[in-house]
């Protein structure tokens, strides 16, 4: 049982005895700031391997993710390449104004198959008949590599030409009617798309396009060495369906010629369907 001591003031006179509870309470607050304090740093070091745990673990999912997401990015653009779209570079100025020198194009493979070829397609198809002058061979980086492998830089590897489908198989294609246009089984063609001043052609010819090939010409007449400068070819100029890569689709590069390339339908709207009666006669007895 507690008791109260109590002591007499000089007069005689008891006062209450307070140090000794202002003592019991400085000294409580004393240990009770010390024993947050502890419980704060027993908190802080208890939690600190968890933490780093828990910012390591996080650390290696972000990894992790960024190295799902890279890998779908290529897979998609390896697929894309393959199956359906490849980067070309544009090296000369045959088909000006429609495509200009250095143009990086995307060829849309899904044309000559499934999707069948159209008078006015731009097309992208191999050399197979000797129309370019033989290429140095070029030492490519890895960086460059890893770039065509996945689309997005043109393959330099093999010569390619970009010309415009003018006459599909069976066609009569001749140059040139009265008024210097070319005729398509005895169509005229107004061609919008040719280079400013350029004559539809300069060269007279008279063909039939055979099966499974077709004609083209570039748009910039008087700089472009198409099918009519290439009939002494084993291929008599023209270019067979299964060495075209693809049709243009798309300028890519220079930003400020990103657009869509078109066929211009009305064009070639009106030409009739081929005929036997407007092949041309053959020479000789």
């Amino acid at each position: 049982m507690a008791r109260s001591f109590r002591r007499k003031s000089p007069t005689g006179a008891e006062a209450p005895a307070t140090d000794h509870l202002h003592s019991e309470e400085s000294g409580g607050a004393a240990d009770a700031q010390g024993a947050e304090g502890t419980s704060r740093r027993s908190s802080r070091s208890s939690r600190t391997p968890q933490d780093k745990k828990e910012s390591d673990r996080g650390f290696g999912a972000w990894l992790k993710e960024i190295a799902t997401i890279v890998v779908i990015a290529l897979l998609l653009s390896f697929l894309i390449k393959t199956f359906l779209f490849r980067a070309f570079f544009i090296p000369s100025g045959s088909m000006e104004e429609t495509l200009e020198i250095d143009d990086r194009i995307f060829v849309n493979q899904l044309v000559p198959q499934p999707f069948d070829l159209q008078r006015g397609d731009i097309v992208v198809f191999r050399d197979t008949e000797g129309w370019l002058p033989p290429q140095a061979e070029s030492q490519v980086g890895w960086f460059k590599e890893a770039l065509i492998f996945i689309g997005l830089a043109p393959d330099e590897s093999q010569q390619h030409l970009v010309k415009r489908v003018i006459g599909l198989a069976g066609d009569h294609v001749i140059c040139c009617d009265a008024e210097g246009r070319i005729t398509v089984n005895g169509e005229p063609l107004d061609e919008p798309y040719l280079f400013p001043g350029a004559n539809p052609s300069d060269t007279p010819f008279d063909v039939v396009v055979p099966e499974g090939k077709v004609w083209v010409m570039g748009d910039h007449r008087n700089a472009s060495a198409d099918s009519r400068a290439n009939r002494d070819k084993p291929g008599e100029g023209f270019v067979s369906v299964e060495d075209i890569e693809g049709k243009a689709a798309v300028i890519a590069w220079p930003l400020n010629r990103i657009g869509f390339l078109g066929n211009y339908p009305d064009v070639f709207d009106g030409i009739p369907d081929p005929e036997a009666a407007a092949r041309p006669t053959p020479s000789g007895p």
